[in-house]
């Protein structure tokens, strides 16, 4: 199991927390999220995830069913980034 730590912005914070996406497409691969926002109000959020398979990840992520989704849930590709926890 690997734990990651994603951060992006989004356009609208209220409908990314409450879209269920994020649950529909990686649930399935037995990965839990967590969400977190910033307090300050800003558009930039985060999610924290314990990855069982993280090649089966790296290659979802670069599907169409991802760019899908995200494009749903107003996240902004360019800020996207993965970190690994050590």
């Amino acid at each position: 199991m690997t734990t990651i730590m994603v951060t992006h912005e989004v356009k609208d914070v209220k409908h990314w927390l409450a879209s269920n996406k994020r649950e529909e497409i990686f649930g399935p691969m037995g990965i839990t999220l967590k969400t977190f926002v910033d307090p300050a109000g800003s558009k930039m959020v985060g999610l924290v995830g314990d990855i069982p398979d993280m090649d089966a990840f790296q290659k979802f992520m670069e599907t169409h069913t991802v760019a899908d989704a995200m494009k749903h849930d107003g996240v902004l590709p360019e800020t996207l980034k993965i970190f690994v926890a050590s």
